[in-house]
């Protein structure tokens, strides 16, 4: 039969296409709780599994319909405030778990609902796996294991493939069967599966090595993505224990960032404003257009402050804020290095501070963010009293290349050294 051939072409075809059209199938399922399987592995398996095993604390399973979301908001971003303001369902589940106080998680809103909509997801596809009596090792494993669920596609669409394999295989050794009946020959005998696929990939070196190739490269750039995503909390809002509005502040009445965030131009840190910093406004201003009192009286009651009588009491309290900004202990960074040396406006970094509510972290200040913002800066050399001991001792050549055009960029003067921000 001289079409076998071209049958056989076809066939293979067919394979390669089946192949691809189960893979996208799976990427795109994959791709639709990537985030959220992200996310309740970055700040939940340590203590919880997606189902109803209890480790540290309880199996989430259930809990998107026990609980309201917005109750769920509060408990997942600080539930020990929750649980001191008295909420009976915060205090029941606090002296349900033998006190365990539940670490406040640096999350917002759309993420936490990210990860109850993966749990309730994991919950509706897959059985739970009962883990009752094991040992914390094998609960480990088991919740590893089960809240997997990459490991599952990809291994459905490896069986996949093994099936659309054995019926091309069996088409395909059908035909020869005929063919050689017709032609009066002995039939030819039927190769196993592994000799199959042998014969298959030996015959299509080319083919399958391309496959091999952008699998690869899509592995690859899943664990690329995965990896540069960690620690990255980019339009990490939470909710503050006061409710301070910048654009209130910054923006409607124009107070400059660096009259609250003082230590900002002479200190490592920005610091946070002390309660006494607001009272410099609040003593007399009681009452703001958007919140009314009951912000501002919290103020009060930190400071134990009477607005009436204007006094202060002895039993004060600090504010708990809420840190938004985080880098890793190993980066060094100096702000009175950047807005007094450097001039850099605070929306830099920090965004267009004065239309934000409640503050946020606006870049993602990974190292190649801070790398790419130092090759693209122009130093602010003019009229700027730091540089000119530099000046005084730069060659006159070099004066006129690079003082006169202001090219140079914090780069060239040693800013992407490593020792720079890692010593």
């Amino acid at each position: 039969m001289k079409v076998l051939s071209s049958d056989k072409t076809r066939a293979f075809a067919l394979v390669v296409l089946s192949f691809f059209f189960a893979f996208g199938l799976s990427i795109s399922n994959v791709n639709a709780q990537e985030d959220g399987e992200k996310l309740f592995k970055s700040y939940c398996a340590s203590c919880h599994s997606p189902g109803n095993n209890q480790l540290v604390g309880p199996g989430l399973a259930g809990v998107y319909d026990k609980y309201e979301r917005e109750w769920l908001y509060k408990w997942i971003k600080n539930s020990q405030a929750l649980i001191e303001s008295g909420d009976a369902d915060a205090v029941a589940v606090y002296e349900q778990y033998n006190k365990v106080l539940m670490p406040a998680q640096p999350v917002n809103d759309a993420q936490i609902v990210a990860i109850l909509d993966y749990v309730k997801e994991y919950n509706e596809a897959a059985p739970i796996v009962e883990a009752a009596g094991a040992t914390g090792a094998e609960i480990g494993e088991v919740v590893a294991e089960d809240s997997s669920s990459t490991f599952y596609v990809t291994l459905a669409v490896v069986l996949a493939f093994l099936i659309v394999i054995i019926i091309m295989r069996k088409v395909q050794h059908l035909l020869k069967v005929v063919d050689s009946e017709a032609k009066g020959e002995d039939a030819p005998k039927e190769l196993t599966l592994m000799q199959a696929i042998g014969q298959t990939i030996s015959t299509n070196k080319t083919v399958f090595a391309l496959i091999g190739i952008v699998c690869l490269s899509l592995f690859a750039k899943a664990g690329w993505d995965a990896a540069i995503g960690v620690s990255v909390y980019t339009e990490y809002e939470p909710e503050q224990p006061i409710k301070f509005s910048h654009e209130l502040h910054a923006g409607t009445n124009g107070i400059d960032c660096n009259y609250c965030h003082y230590s900002a131009s002479f200190s490592k840190s920005a610091g946070i404003p002390s309660a006494n910093l607001c009272m410099n406004c609040h003593t007399y201003i009681q009452e703001g257009p958007q919140y009314g009192k009951e912000e501002i009286s919290k103020i009060y009651a930190a400071l134990d402050f009477d607005p009436v009588t204007k006094t202060y009491g002895p039993n004060q309290k600090p504010i708990k804020w809420v840190k938004v900004h985080n880098l890793p202990d190993h980066v060094y960074f100096n702000h009175s290095q950047h807005v007094t040396v450097g001039k850099v406006q605070c929306q830099k970094c920090h965004g267009p501070v004065e239309t934000y509510t409640v503050g946020k972290q606006y870049a993602s200040l990974t190292m190649g963010w801070c790398i790419n913002c130092h090759r693209e800066t122009k130093v602010q050399m003019s009229e700027n009293g730091y540089y000119d001991e530099i000046h005084a001792r730069l060659p006159e050549e070099l004066k006129k290349e690079y003082l006169e055009d202001g090219t140079i960029t914090v780069s060239e003067l040693g800013g992407i050294e490593c020792a720079k921000c890692h010593y």
